[in-house]
């Protein structure tokens, strides 16, 4: 054929005509393999992998649906110039791009991997009503992909040529630098790892800090974010919790309460011997209390002073706030039946050589 007789006398850079056109074939026909694999097998394959048991098949699938369709364009373009002859320079700068593209978009797939790991873990939390430190998991899948694009950068540089032994001991006394200067910020990031692994408290807790208490929303790389009953949020850093004895009523299955009350000295003994079956009828009349006992204590100064212990069946603060309210209102009606009254700091006073007119 006269056209292919002209481009057979064609030349470019030592090719001819004929091989330009065997290239552009390749290429054709291999971006349009990979689109048909990206576009539809791809996802055929993904949505069986949905309906199977295994997780195996998500994780690869997951893996795949990372890379785009720059990615085949090049391979399809580096494959068809294999069959040209380059210059020594360009073919070396698209052997190079070819690294690049291979370490991004597998440490892209790589990242897409470890999302699905996180999301999964964070999903079984939360299946079985276990939603705890889902913060703390997310900052590790962080951390993993942070790591995973360093060592696809290392990947390249070693792949370009570049010495990479003297750079790791470089950053490793540069990192030991960084360390001595971002010492506390460190320290909190390992003490966040030690509350995960040892997890004294976990999102969604009631704890008291000191004279701090709140319920903890958020674990941080570096600071617990906790809200207060007064409505503010505290930020405290990971090592001054680790470092501090803290009080977690989240775990508590139930409240043990303990309370005092004085009566005035001038009730009679009939009536005192009536109080502690008063106060135990006002605890088990209330729901979600369980009795301990009632003891006339002591002879205070101005009282006679009782004390009476019970529990609440739950651990939450206003549950326990309610009842005791309700157990207050029930012995203050039935005292004002008795006629009982509770006593009040009183002095009597007696003047020596004073006589009653």
């Amino acid at each position: 054929m006269p056209l292919l007789d002209d481009l057979s006398g064609f030349q470019f850079w030592n090719n001819t005509g004929r091989d330009y056109l065997v290239a552009l074939a390749v290429f054709a026909g291999l971006f349009v393999f990979f689109k048909i694999f990206d576009r539809y097998l791809v996802v055929l394959f993904k949505k069986a992998a949905r309906k199977t048991k295994f997780g195996w098949d998500d994780i690869v699938f997951d893996f795949f649906s990372a890379i785009h369709w720059q990615f085949y364009a090049y391979i399809s373009f580096y494959a068809a110039s294999v069959y040209l002859v380059l210059p020594e320079l360009l073919d070396r700068a698209l052997y190079y791009l070819l690294i690049i593209f291979i370490a991004f978009y597998a440490a892209q797939g790589l990242s897409r991997v470890v999302d699905h790991f996180t999301n999964r873990q964070i999903e079984k939390r939360k299946q079985s009503d276990n939603s705890s430190n889902t913060s703390m998991i997310k900052t590790f899948g962080t951390i993993f992909k942070i790591a995973i694009y360093s060592v696809g950068l290392l990947m390249v540089l070693a792949n370009l040529g570049i010495e990479i032994t003297p750079l790791i001991a470089s950053l490793g006394v540069g990192g030991i630098a960084i360390a001595i200067a971002l010492q506390s910020v460190l320290s909190d990031m390992f003490a966040a790892f030690a509350i995960y692994f040892d997890k004294p408290f976990k999102e969604g807790d009631f704890i008291i800090i000191g004279n701090d208490m709140g319920t903890v929303k958020h674990i941080g790389i570096k600071t617990t974010r906790i809200q207060s009953l007064g409505g503010q949020e505290l930020v405290v850093s990971n090592t001054e919790l680790t470092n501090s004895r803290i009080n977690n009523y989240k775990r508590m299955q139930e409240r043990r309460i303990a309370f005092s009350f004085g009566v005035e000295y001038n009730t009679p003994s009939k009536k005192l011997k009536k109080i502690n079956s008063i106060v135990k009828r006002a605890v088990e009349t209330t729901k979600n209390t369980r009795f301990d006992r009632s003891h006339f204590k002591e002879f205070g100064d101005s009282s006679l002073n009782y004390e009476v212990v019970y529990y609440v069946k739950s651990a939450d603060y206003n549950v326990y706030m309610d009842v005791q309210q309700e157990i207050h209102f029930k012995i203050k009606e039935a005292f004002e039946k008795e006629k009982i009254a509770f006593a009040f700091p009183t002095q009597t006073i007696y003047v020596e050589g004073f006589k009653k007119k």
